[in-house]
């Protein structure tokens, strides 16, 4: 193990002698003594056998080594307190590490409320967020990967609570064909042309759910991709009603007039994936969402 000759604290006088302006400010600062600040600075150059500061009448000015060495102790000092703070909040209970796994189609502005608010009552632990698409969601609950889910199907062997539904709904630009036809559309109006998909981001046993086997299909890795295609007069999408609101009411996209089945309700459910042993962070955020939900 490598022996350190300096410590933290040495770094910390360091940084308060150079923010404050010299050593009696930093001592005001610190509630030391000056000579106390003198001798950790001291202690500190002596023990590394460089020069870190030049005194210029009464004001203390790094070197230019003092000056590189400084910018990356406050990075190294920064994680060290961070470390504390993480021990101190493991010690009472919190998580480390809260892993989340939102199923694409939940509305962003609700989940980004609820992870402001998250942050305020756990800051000390990490938030790891993936979002996921069809069978994605339900892998993570399976796998264990995750902490909290949303979901639209909650697996065999697990329980889950009801969220909210979203609506999908049919959409193209208004300068799509389809749109032009000026009558209720049919199934075999939209097979004629492309549909766009979002990509099941699971891997064990992947879905083709909403696809209507149209001759032309494309395929996109997330729901914003989907929507630009569409958006483009590209292809024609069910998207989330709350995402293509303000398109629509803007003109950029319309709804297409399907005959039936222009809007489909699709639940989403959370799940506690540890169940009565989850930690209080992800107990938290469990009702953080149900509190964002609308009403």
């Amino acid at each position: 193990m490598t022996q350190l000759r300096s410590s933290v604290d040495q770094w910390q006088v360091l940084a308060a002698v150079v923010d404050a302006g010299g050593f009696a400010q930093a001592a005001a600062r610190l509630h030391r003594s000056q000579s106390a600040v003198s001798y950790a600075m001291a202690q500190l150059q002596d023990s590394l056998g460089v020069r870190l500061l030049e005194l210029h009448g009464r004001r203390a000015e790094l070197t230019p080594l003092g000056k590189e060495l400084l910018r990356r102790s406050r990075v190294i000092v920064d994680q060290f307190a961070r470390l504390e703070a993480l021990a101190r909040a493991i010690d009472t209970g919190w998580e480390s590490e809260l892993r989340l796994v939102v199923d694409a189609a939940f509305p962003q502005d609700r989940l980004l409320g609820m992870l402001a608010e998250l942050q305020g009552s756990c800051p000390h632990t990490t938030i790891s967020l993936a979002d996921a698409v069809l069978s994605g969601a339900e892998e993570a609950i399976t796998a264990g990967s995750a902490d909290l889910v949303v979901t639209t199907r909650v697996p065999d062997g697990f329980l889950g609570d009801w969220l909210m539904d979203v609506s999908m709904m049919a959409v193209a630009a208004p300068s799509h064909p389809l749109q032009q036809l000026q009558r209720a559309l049919t199934l075999d109006d939209l097979a004629l042309h492309t549909q766009v998909v979002v990509r099941d981001s699971g891997r064990q046993q992947v879905r083709d759910e909403g696809w209507l086997g149209a001759q032309h299909r494309w395929t996109v890795a997330g729901i914003e991709a989907s929507r630009a295609a569409v958006l483009a007069g590209l292809a024609y999408a069910w998207l989330p009603s709350h995402l293509v609101a303000a398109d629509i009411e803007q003109g950029r996209l319309k709804p297409l007039p399907l005959s039936v089945g222009g809007l489909r309700q699709m639940p989403l459910y959370v799940v506690l994936v540890k169940g009565e042993t989850a930690g209080p962070a992800a107990r938290k955020a469990l009702e953080l969402l149900q509190r964002h939900l609308p009403r």
